[in-house]
Protein backbone atom coordinates (compact mmCIF):
# COMPACT_ATOMS: atom_id res chain seq x y z
CA UNK A 1 0.00 0.00 0.00
CA UNK A 2 1.50 3.25 -0.54
CA UNK A 3 2.13 5.29 2.58
CA UNK A 4 0.06 8.44 2.18
CA UNK A 5 -3.29 9.76 1.19
CA UNK A 6 -4.19 11.14 -2.28
CA UNK A 7 -6.25 13.86 -1.62
CA UNK A 8 -8.61 13.77 -4.14
CA UNK A 9 -12.62 13.33 -3.94
CA UNK A 10 -14.02 9.96 -4.75
CA UNK A 11 -17.64 9.18 -6.15
CA UNK A 12 -19.17 6.18 -5.76
CA UNK A 13 -19.57 4.43 -9.40
CA UNK A 14 -22.90 2.50 -10.78
CA UNK A 15 -22.17 -1.40 -10.84
CA UNK A 16 -23.46 -2.38 -14.20
CA UNK A 17 -23.78 -5.50 -16.30
CA UNK A 18 -23.55 -7.70 -13.39
CA UNK A 19 -26.43 -9.88 -11.01
CA UNK A 20 -25.21 -10.94 -7.78
CA UNK A 21 -27.14 -12.34 -5.01
CA UNK A 22 -26.03 -10.93 -1.41
CA UNK A 23 -26.56 -13.79 1.67
CA UNK A 24 -28.56 -12.09 4.47
CA UNK A 25 -26.36 -10.33 7.40
CA UNK A 26 -25.68 -13.28 10.11
CA UNK A 27 -25.78 -12.10 13.74
CA UNK A 28 -22.15 -11.85 14.46
CA UNK A 29 -19.68 -12.46 17.22
CA UNK A 30 -16.42 -12.53 18.47
CA UNK A 31 -15.23 -16.28 18.25
CA UNK A 32 -12.70 -16.14 21.42
CA UNK A 33 -15.74 -14.83 23.79
CA UNK A 34 -17.53 -17.91 26.28
CA UNK A 35 -19.94 -19.32 24.55
CA UNK A 36 -19.40 -17.23 20.85
CA UNK A 37 -21.33 -18.52 18.31
CA UNK A 38 -20.64 -17.66 14.59
CA UNK A 39 -23.62 -18.19 12.77
CA UNK A 40 -23.03 -17.66 8.85
CA UNK A 41 -25.61 -18.22 6.64
CA UNK A 42 -26.84 -20.33 3.29
CA UNK A 43 -24.33 -19.20 0.38
CA UNK A 44 -26.02 -18.84 -2.76
CA UNK A 45 -26.24 -21.29 -5.07
CA UNK A 46 -23.61 -19.65 -7.37
CA UNK A 47 -21.00 -19.04 -4.89
CA UNK A 48 -21.50 -22.91 -3.15
CA UNK A 49 -19.32 -23.87 -6.48
CA UNK A 50 -16.37 -21.92 -6.03
CA UNK A 51 -13.54 -24.14 -5.06
CA UNK A 52 -11.77 -23.74 -1.56
CA UNK A 53 -8.50 -22.35 -1.93
CA UNK A 54 -5.56 -23.67 -0.14
CA UNK A 55 -4.05 -21.49 2.33
CA UNK A 56 -1.13 -23.72 1.58
CA UNK A 57 0.04 -23.27 -1.88
CA UNK A 58 -0.42 -19.14 -1.07
CA UNK A 59 1.89 -19.57 1.84
CA UNK A 60 3.84 -21.61 -0.99
CA UNK A 61 4.31 -18.39 -3.43
CA UNK A 62 4.75 -15.63 -0.30
CA UNK A 63 8.23 -18.14 0.40
CA UNK A 64 8.96 -18.00 -2.89
CA UNK A 65 8.72 -14.52 -2.87
CA UNK A 66 10.31 -13.84 0.49
CA UNK A 67 13.36 -16.15 -1.21
CA UNK A 68 13.38 -14.29 -4.61
CA UNK A 69 13.77 -11.57 -2.17
CA UNK A 70 16.76 -12.49 -0.14
CA UNK A 71 18.48 -13.28 -3.48
CA UNK A 72 18.29 -9.55 -4.82
CA UNK A 73 19.54 -7.23 -2.03
CA UNK A 74 16.48 -7.74 0.28
CA UNK A 75 13.38 -6.49 -1.63
CA UNK A 76 11.53 -6.14 -4.72
CA UNK A 77 10.88 -2.87 -5.37
CA UNK A 78 9.79 -1.60 -8.27
CA UNK A 79 12.89 -1.33 -10.93
CA UNK A 80 14.87 -3.92 -9.14
CA UNK A 81 16.00 -6.69 -9.86
CA UNK A 82 14.03 -8.37 -6.90
CA UNK A 83 11.18 -6.73 -8.79
CA UNK A 84 11.92 -8.37 -12.28
CA UNK A 85 12.13 -11.95 -10.64
CA UNK A 86 8.70 -11.24 -8.92
CA UNK A 87 7.01 -10.77 -12.36
CA UNK A 88 9.40 -13.51 -14.00
CA UNK A 89 8.36 -16.37 -11.01
CA UNK A 90 4.34 -15.26 -11.70
CA UNK A 91 4.40 -15.07 -15.71
CA UNK A 92 6.35 -18.14 -15.67
CA UNK A 93 3.26 -19.93 -13.72
CA UNK A 94 0.09 -18.43 -15.44
CA UNK A 95 1.78 -19.34 -19.30
CA UNK A 96 2.30 -22.61 -18.10
CA UNK A 97 -1.54 -22.94 -17.03
CA UNK A 98 -2.95 -21.60 -20.52
CA UNK A 99 -3.61 -17.69 -19.56
CA UNK A 100 -2.98 -14.69 -22.38
CA UNK A 101 -0.09 -13.09 -20.62
CA UNK A 102 1.20 -9.73 -21.69
CA UNK A 103 3.81 -7.05 -20.05
CA UNK A 104 3.47 -3.77 -20.10
CA UNK A 105 5.87 -1.25 -19.90
CA UNK A 106 5.47 2.05 -17.52
CA UNK A 107 7.54 4.69 -18.73
CA UNK A 108 6.19 7.36 -16.75
CA UNK A 109 6.84 5.22 -13.65
CA UNK A 110 9.33 6.71 -11.27
CA UNK A 111 10.88 3.01 -11.80
CA UNK A 112 10.16 2.09 -15.22
CA UNK A 113 9.32 -1.38 -15.40
CA UNK A 114 6.24 -3.60 -16.35
CA UNK A 115 2.91 -4.43 -14.87
CA UNK A 116 1.88 -7.97 -15.77
CA UNK A 117 -1.79 -8.73 -17.56
CA UNK A 118 -3.04 -11.54 -17.87
CA UNK A 119 -6.78 -13.07 -19.21
CA UNK A 120 -8.15 -16.16 -18.93
CA UNK A 121 -9.73 -17.14 -22.50
CA UNK A 122 -13.20 -17.85 -21.59
CA UNK A 123 -16.27 -15.06 -21.66
CA UNK A 124 -16.75 -12.57 -23.82
CA UNK A 125 -14.19 -9.81 -24.54
CA UNK A 126 -16.29 -7.08 -24.06
CA UNK A 127 -17.69 -8.06 -20.25
CA UNK A 128 -14.37 -8.05 -18.59
CA UNK A 129 -13.87 -8.83 -14.87
CA UNK A 130 -10.87 -7.03 -13.57
CA UNK A 131 -8.93 -8.48 -10.27
CA UNK A 132 -5.47 -6.83 -9.26
CA UNK A 133 -2.60 -6.64 -6.53
CA UNK A 134 0.23 -4.51 -6.56
CA UNK A 135 3.59 -7.12 -6.88
CA UNK A 136 6.51 -4.58 -6.17
CA UNK A 137 7.35 -3.79 -2.44
CA UNK A 138 9.44 -1.06 -0.70
CA UNK A 139 12.99 -0.88 -0.59
CA UNK A 140 13.30 -1.43 3.06
CA UNK A 141 12.34 -5.10 3.45
CA UNK A 142 11.02 -8.42 1.42
CA UNK A 143 6.99 -6.45 1.55
CA UNK A 144 5.27 -9.80 1.93
CA UNK A 145 2.21 -8.36 3.49
CA UNK A 146 2.66 -5.45 1.24
CA UNK A 147 2.15 -7.11 -0.70
CA UNK A 148 3.00 -10.39 -1.91
CA UNK A 149 -0.08 -11.62 -0.33
CA UNK A 150 -2.45 -9.95 -2.44
CA UNK A 151 -0.26 -10.99 -5.23
CA UNK A 152 0.14 -14.40 -4.16
CA UNK A 153 -4.12 -14.64 -3.32
CA UNK A 154 -4.62 -13.71 -7.46
CA UNK A 155 -2.02 -16.06 -8.84
CA UNK A 156 -3.37 -19.29 -6.65
CA UNK A 157 -7.06 -18.29 -7.91
CA UNK A 158 -5.25 -17.74 -11.39
CA UNK A 159 -3.97 -20.91 -11.25
CA UNK A 160 -6.77 -22.94 -9.70
CA UNK A 161 -9.56 -21.01 -12.33
CA UNK A 162 -7.13 -22.39 -14.95
CA UNK A 163 -7.30 -25.91 -13.58
CA UNK A 164 -11.27 -25.88 -13.48
CA UNK A 165 -11.34 -24.50 -17.08
CA UNK A 166 -15.15 -23.85 -16.11
CA UNK A 167 -17.66 -22.39 -18.48
CA UNK A 168 -17.47 -18.68 -18.33
CA UNK A 169 -19.83 -16.14 -18.61
CA UNK A 170 -17.58 -13.15 -18.42
CA UNK A 171 -13.98 -12.44 -19.48
CA UNK A 172 -11.48 -13.05 -16.26
CA UNK A 173 -8.43 -10.34 -16.48
CA UNK A 174 -5.86 -10.25 -13.56
CA UNK A 175 -3.21 -7.75 -13.29
CA UNK A 176 0.16 -7.63 -11.31
CA UNK A 177 1.17 -3.43 -10.84
CA UNK A 178 4.30 -2.31 -10.68
CA UNK A 179 5.57 1.22 -8.44
CA UNK A 180 2.14 1.29 -6.79
CA UNK A 181 4.63 2.08 -3.60
CA UNK A 182 5.61 5.25 -5.53
CA UNK A 183 2.11 6.75 -6.55
CA UNK A 184 -0.15 4.13 -7.74
CA UNK A 185 2.02 4.42 -11.15
CA UNK A 186 1.57 1.37 -12.39
CA UNK A 187 -2.01 1.30 -12.44
CA UNK A 188 -2.46 4.82 -13.65
CA UNK A 189 -0.40 4.13 -16.35
CA UNK A 190 -2.52 1.29 -17.78
CA UNK A 191 -6.26 2.84 -17.09
CA UNK A 192 -4.81 5.96 -19.15
CA UNK A 193 -3.55 3.40 -21.43
CA UNK A 194 -7.06 2.41 -22.43
CA UNK A 195 -10.05 3.89 -24.97
CA UNK A 196 -13.24 4.98 -23.59
CA UNK A 197 -14.65 1.52 -25.35
CA UNK A 198 -11.84 -0.58 -23.75
CA UNK A 199 -12.88 0.99 -20.41
CA UNK A 200 -16.24 0.53 -20.74
CA UNK A 201 -15.91 -3.18 -21.06
CA UNK A 202 -14.81 -3.38 -17.65
CA UNK A 203 -17.83 -3.96 -15.49
CA UNK A 204 -15.59 -4.17 -12.15
CA UNK A 205 -11.97 -3.95 -10.75
CA UNK A 206 -11.76 -5.93 -7.93
CA UNK A 207 -7.99 -4.54 -5.26
CA UNK A 208 -6.09 -6.72 -2.87
CA UNK A 209 -3.56 -5.11 -0.77
CA UNK A 210 -2.34 -6.46 2.26
CA UNK A 211 -4.97 -9.11 2.72
CA UNK A 212 -2.54 -11.11 5.23
CA UNK A 213 -2.20 -8.60 8.53
CA UNK A 214 -1.51 -9.92 11.85
CA UNK A 215 -3.29 -7.79 14.32
CA UNK A 216 -5.38 -7.43 11.00
CA UNK A 217 -9.37 -6.54 10.18
CA UNK A 218 -11.43 -7.44 7.78
CA UNK A 219 -11.68 -4.64 5.62
CA UNK A 220 -13.92 -3.78 2.15
CA UNK A 221 -13.41 -0.87 -0.41
CA UNK A 222 -16.89 0.07 -0.73
CA UNK A 223 -18.22 -2.20 1.36
CA UNK A 224 -21.62 -0.70 0.64
CA UNK A 225 -21.58 -0.87 -2.80
CA UNK A 226 -23.15 -2.99 -5.39
CA UNK A 227 -19.68 -3.56 -6.67
CA UNK A 228 -18.94 -5.21 -3.19
CA UNK A 229 -21.77 -7.25 -2.56
CA UNK A 230 -19.77 -10.56 -3.60
CA UNK A 231 -16.83 -9.93 -1.02
CA UNK A 232 -19.37 -8.97 1.71
CA UNK A 233 -21.61 -11.74 0.97
CA UNK A 234 -18.56 -14.45 1.42
CA UNK A 235 -17.33 -12.36 5.05
CA UNK A 236 -21.04 -12.03 6.10
CA UNK A 237 -21.40 -16.04 5.82
CA UNK A 238 -18.85 -16.39 8.12
CA UNK A 239 -19.96 -13.92 10.69
CA UNK A 240 -16.92 -11.26 10.09
CA UNK A 241 -18.85 -8.35 9.91
CA UNK A 242 -16.43 -6.36 7.34
CA UNK A 243 -15.73 -2.38 7.68
CA UNK A 244 -15.14 0.48 4.82
CA UNK A 245 -12.13 0.30 4.69
CA UNK A 246 -11.31 4.03 5.55
CA UNK A 247 -7.47 3.69 6.16
CA UNK A 248 -6.70 2.67 2.34
CA UNK A 249 -9.09 5.31 0.59
CA UNK A 250 -6.91 6.50 -2.68
CA UNK A 251 -3.84 4.59 -1.40
CA UNK A 252 -4.08 2.02 -3.64
CA UNK A 253 -4.95 0.86 -7.59
CA UNK A 254 -8.56 0.91 -7.56
CA UNK A 255 -8.02 4.81 -7.11
CA UNK A 256 -7.42 5.32 -10.83
CA UNK A 257 -9.75 2.94 -12.08
CA UNK A 258 -12.35 4.75 -9.86
CA UNK A 259 -11.87 7.83 -10.95
CA UNK A 260 -11.85 6.32 -14.66
CA UNK A 261 -15.67 5.64 -13.97
CA UNK A 262 -15.04 2.06 -13.80
CA UNK A 263 -16.88 0.09 -10.42
CA UNK A 264 -14.50 -1.15 -7.59
CA UNK A 265 -13.94 -2.94 -4.63
CA UNK A 266 -11.51 -5.20 -3.28
CA UNK A 267 -10.47 -6.64 0.18
CA UNK A 268 -7.94 -5.48 2.60
CA UNK A 269 -6.70 -6.30 6.49
CA UNK A 270 -5.31 -3.25 7.75
CA UNK A 271 -1.48 -1.09 7.05
CA UNK A 272 -0.42 0.91 9.70
CA UNK A 273 -3.67 2.09 11.58
CA UNK A 274 -4.68 1.38 15.00
CA UNK A 275 -7.44 -1.63 15.45
CA UNK A 276 -9.70 0.11 18.26
CA UNK A 277 -11.57 -1.80 21.04
CA UNK A 278 -14.44 -2.90 19.25
CA UNK A 279 -12.75 -4.75 16.38
CA UNK A 280 -10.31 -6.42 18.37
CA UNK A 281 -13.74 -7.65 20.43
CA UNK A 282 -15.22 -8.59 17.51
CA UNK A 283 -12.26 -10.07 15.14
CA UNK A 284 -9.68 -10.98 18.08
CA UNK A 285 -6.25 -9.17 18.18
CA UNK A 286 -4.87 -6.64 20.02
CA UNK A 287 -6.58 -3.39 20.60
CA UNK A 288 -5.06 0.08 19.99
CA UNK A 289 -2.12 -1.47 18.19
CA UNK A 290 -0.79 -1.55 14.32
CA UNK A 291 -3.07 -4.40 11.69
CA UNK A 292 0.68 -4.73 10.34
CA UNK A 293 3.29 -4.25 13.28
CA UNK A 294 6.22 -4.78 10.13
CA UNK A 295 4.32 -1.80 7.67
CA UNK A 296 7.26 -0.80 5.53
CA UNK A 297 9.44 -2.07 7.43
CA UNK A 298 12.51 -5.26 7.33
CA UNK A 299 10.32 -7.34 8.98
CA UNK A 300 7.82 -8.05 7.18
CA UNK A 301 8.76 -11.59 5.80
CA UNK A 302 6.99 -14.38 5.56
CA UNK A 303 6.54 -14.72 9.53
CA UNK A 304 4.20 -11.28 9.04
CA UNK A 305 1.02 -12.61 7.82
CA UNK A 306 -2.04 -14.14 9.48
CA UNK A 307 -2.87 -17.48 7.62
CA UNK A 308 -6.11 -17.16 8.82
CA UNK A 309 -7.29 -13.74 6.83
CA UNK A 310 -5.27 -14.53 4.10
CA UNK A 311 -7.15 -18.01 3.96
CA UNK A 312 -10.36 -16.37 4.42
CA UNK A 313 -9.62 -13.23 1.43
CA UNK A 314 -8.30 -15.80 -0.38
CA UNK A 315 -11.46 -18.23 -0.47
CA UNK A 316 -13.64 -14.98 -0.77
CA UNK A 317 -11.70 -13.94 -3.97
CA UNK A 318 -12.68 -17.28 -5.40
CA UNK A 319 -16.58 -16.85 -3.96
CA UNK A 320 -16.91 -13.72 -6.10
CA UNK A 321 -14.69 -14.57 -8.83
CA UNK A 322 -17.54 -17.85 -9.53
CA UNK A 323 -21.00 -15.79 -8.75
CA UNK A 324 -20.08 -12.78 -10.52
CA UNK A 325 -18.22 -14.89 -14.31
CA UNK A 326 -18.54 -18.49 -14.13
CA UNK A 327 -21.47 -20.58 -16.22
CA UNK A 328 -23.77 -23.07 -14.04
CA UNK A 329 -25.04 -22.95 -10.45
CA UNK A 330 -24.24 -25.67 -7.71
CA UNK A 331 -24.23 -28.93 -8.21
CA UNK A 332 -27.30 -30.76 -6.98
CA UNK A 333 -27.56 -31.24 -3.00
CA UNK A 334 -26.00 -34.67 -1.92
CA UNK A 335 -27.51 -33.90 1.47
CA UNK A 336 -27.05 -36.12 5.08
CA UNK A 337 -24.99 -37.10 7.65
CA UNK A 338 -21.80 -36.30 7.17
CA UNK A 339 -20.00 -36.93 10.44
CA UNK A 340 -18.54 -41.13 11.10
CA UNK A 341 -19.29 -42.60 14.61
CA UNK A 342 -21.59 -39.72 15.72
CA UNK A 343 -22.19 -41.18 18.76
CA UNK A 344 -18.82 -42.81 19.69
CA UNK A 345 -20.08 -46.24 19.93
CA UNK A 346 -17.26 -47.58 18.00
CA UNK A 347 -14.83 -46.22 19.98
CA UNK A 348 -12.21 -44.79 18.36
CA UNK A 349 -13.24 -45.64 14.49
CA UNK A 350 -13.01 -42.15 12.31
CA UNK A 351 -12.31 -39.93 15.29
CA UNK A 352 -8.22 -39.22 16.93
CA UNK A 353 -8.20 -38.07 20.02
CA UNK A 354 -6.41 -37.68 22.98
CA UNK A 355 -5.85 -40.62 25.53
CA UNK A 356 -8.90 -41.67 26.92
CA UNK A 357 -11.42 -38.90 25.63
CA UNK A 358 -13.55 -41.40 23.88
CA UNK A 359 -14.85 -43.72 26.65
CA UNK A 360 -18.15 -45.62 28.43
CA UNK A 361 -16.38 -45.02 31.59
CA UNK A 362 -19.07 -44.45 34.38
CA UNK A 363 -17.97 -41.03 36.20
CA UNK A 364 -20.07 -39.20 33.22
CA UNK A 365 -22.98 -41.03 31.14
CA UNK A 366 -23.47 -41.10 27.73
CA UNK A 367 -26.37 -39.23 26.51
CA UNK A 368 -27.39 -42.04 24.67
CA UNK A 369 -25.58 -45.67 24.41
CA UNK A 370 -22.48 -46.13 25.90
CA UNK A 371 -19.16 -44.11 24.65
CA UNK A 372 -19.25 -40.35 24.52
CA UNK A 373 -16.00 -37.97 24.44
CA UNK A 374 -15.05 -36.35 27.85
CA UNK A 375 -12.47 -34.03 27.36
CA UNK A 376 -10.53 -32.44 30.81
CA UNK A 377 -12.34 -33.09 34.39
CA UNK A 378 -8.50 -33.21 35.77
CA UNK A 379 -8.21 -29.87 37.66
CA UNK A 380 -4.96 -29.86 36.40
CA UNK A 381 -3.25 -27.66 33.60
CA UNK A 382 -4.54 -29.99 30.61
CA UNK A 383 -5.36 -30.00 26.84
CA UNK A 384 -7.15 -32.24 25.39
CA UNK A 385 -8.76 -32.88 21.60
CA UNK A 386 -11.10 -35.13 19.66
CA UNK A 387 -11.51 -34.33 15.67
CA UNK A 388 -12.36 -35.97 12.37
CA UNK A 389 -12.07 -34.73 8.64
CA UNK A 390 -15.77 -33.95 7.30
CA UNK A 391 -16.51 -33.50 3.62
CA UNK A 392 -19.58 -30.74 3.16
CA UNK A 393 -21.57 -31.59 -0.15
CA UNK A 394 -21.67 -28.60 -2.24
CA UNK A 395 -25.37 -27.45 -3.41
CA UNK A 396 -27.44 -27.48 -0.31
CA UNK A 397 -29.40 -25.43 0.99
CA UNK A 398 -28.92 -25.71 5.11
CA UNK A 399 -25.68 -26.85 6.86
CA UNK A 400 -26.22 -27.30 10.35
CA UNK A 401 -23.88 -29.09 12.65
CA UNK A 402 -24.73 -29.59 16.05
CA UNK A 403 -23.95 -31.98 19.42
CA UNK A 404 -24.95 -32.57 22.51
CA UNK A 405 -22.53 -30.99 25.48
CA UNK A 406 -22.47 -31.53 29.46
CA UNK A 407 -20.16 -29.13 31.11
CA UNK A 408 -19.54 -30.09 34.91
CA UNK A 409 -17.35 -27.80 37.04
CA UNK A 410 -16.10 -26.98 40.04
CA UNK A 411 -15.04 -23.53 39.57
CA UNK A 412 -16.66 -20.79 41.55
CA UNK A 413 -16.52 -18.00 39.75
CA UNK A 414 -19.30 -16.30 37.63
CA UNK A 415 -17.75 -14.25 35.57
CA UNK A 416 -14.33 -15.82 34.38
CA UNK A 417 -13.81 -18.65 32.27
CA UNK A 418 -10.79 -20.70 33.31
CA UNK A 419 -11.65 -23.09 31.05
CA UNK A 420 -12.43 -23.40 27.87
CA UNK A 421 -14.02 -26.06 24.89
CA UNK A 422 -13.23 -24.61 20.98
CA UNK A 423 -15.14 -26.07 18.29
CA UNK A 424 -13.48 -25.66 15.37
CA UNK A 425 -14.05 -26.33 11.41
CA UNK A 426 -10.87 -25.90 9.55
CA UNK A 427 -8.98 -22.92 11.00
CA UNK A 428 -12.24 -21.02 12.43
CA UNK A 429 -13.74 -20.81 15.49
CA UNK A 430 -17.38 -21.53 15.68
CA UNK A 431 -17.89 -21.36 19.09
CA UNK A 432 -16.61 -21.45 22.34
CA UNK A 433 -17.99 -22.87 26.04
CA UNK A 434 -15.92 -22.77 29.49
CA UNK A 435 -17.24 -23.00 33.03
CA UNK A 436 -19.51 -19.84 32.79
CA UNK A 437 -21.85 -22.40 30.44
CA UNK A 438 -22.22 -25.43 33.57
CA UNK A 439 -25.72 -26.92 33.30
CA UNK A 440 -27.46 -29.65 34.67
CA UNK A 441 -27.59 -32.78 32.29
CA UNK A 442 -27.01 -32.14 28.34
CA UNK A 443 -27.58 -29.20 26.36
CA UNK A 444 -27.69 -29.18 22.67
CA UNK A 445 -25.39 -26.72 20.76
CA UNK A 446 -26.20 -25.86 16.78
CA UNK A 447 -24.40 -23.64 14.49
CA UNK A 448 -25.14 -22.99 11.11
CA UNK A 449 -21.76 -24.23 9.03
CA UNK A 450 -23.06 -22.78 5.62
CA UNK A 451 -19.83 -21.38 4.59
CA UNK A 452 -18.28 -24.46 4.55
CA UNK A 453 -20.22 -25.73 1.58
CA UNK A 454 -18.07 -27.82 -0.65
CA UNK A 455 -15.46 -28.23 1.60
CA UNK A 456 -13.05 -30.73 3.28
CA UNK A 457 -12.09 -29.50 6.63
CA UNK A 458 -11.19 -30.94 10.20
CA UNK A 459 -13.79 -30.67 12.20
CA UNK A 460 -12.33 -30.58 16.19
CA UNK A 461 -13.02 -30.01 19.23
CA UNK A 462 -10.13 -28.76 21.44
CA UNK A 463 -10.51 -28.39 25.74
CA UNK A 464 -8.33 -26.40 27.92
CA UNK A 465 -8.20 -26.50 31.54
CA UNK A 466 -5.95 -24.33 34.20
CA UNK A 467 -4.31 -25.57 36.86
CA UNK A 468 -7.22 -26.22 40.00
CA UNK A 469 -10.64 -26.73 40.25
CA UNK A 470 -11.85 -28.94 37.54
CA UNK A 471 -14.33 -28.47 34.56
CA UNK A 472 -15.68 -31.56 32.42
CA UNK A 473 -16.95 -31.27 28.49
CA UNK A 474 -18.66 -34.18 28.03
CA UNK A 475 -19.69 -34.48 23.97
CA UNK A 476 -22.17 -36.84 23.00
CA UNK A 477 -24.62 -37.67 19.18
CA UNK A 478 -22.47 -35.12 17.04
CA UNK A 479 -24.11 -34.20 13.79
CA UNK A 480 -23.14 -32.23 10.44
CA UNK A 481 -26.41 -32.18 8.78
CA UNK A 482 -26.82 -30.71 5.15
CA UNK A 483 -30.02 -30.30 3.26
Amino acid sequence: MRGRTLSAGIALAVFAGMTVTLAAQPVAASPTTTMTEARPNAATAAALAAPDISVSNVQAHLTQFNSIATSNGGNRRAGSAGYTASLSYVKTRLQSAGYTVSEQYCSSCTYPSNNLIAEWPGGPTDQVVMFGAHLDGVSAGPGINDNATGSSTLLENALVLAAQNPTMTKRVRFAWWTDEEQGLNGSRFYVNSLNSTQRGYIKGYYNFDMVGSTNGGYFINRVTSTTAAPLKAYWDSLGLQPEENVEGQGRSDDYYFQQAGIPTSGYAAGASARKTSSQAAKWGGTANSAYDPCYHRSCDTTANVSATVLNRAADGVAYALWQLAVSGGAPTCVGGQVVGNAGFESGNTTWTASSGVITNASGQPARTGSYKAWLNGYGSTRTESLYQSVTLPAGCATYTLSFWLHIDTAETTGSTAYDRLAVQLGSTTLATYSNLNAATGYVQRSLNVAGFAGQTVTLRFTGTEDSSLQTTFVIDDVALQAS
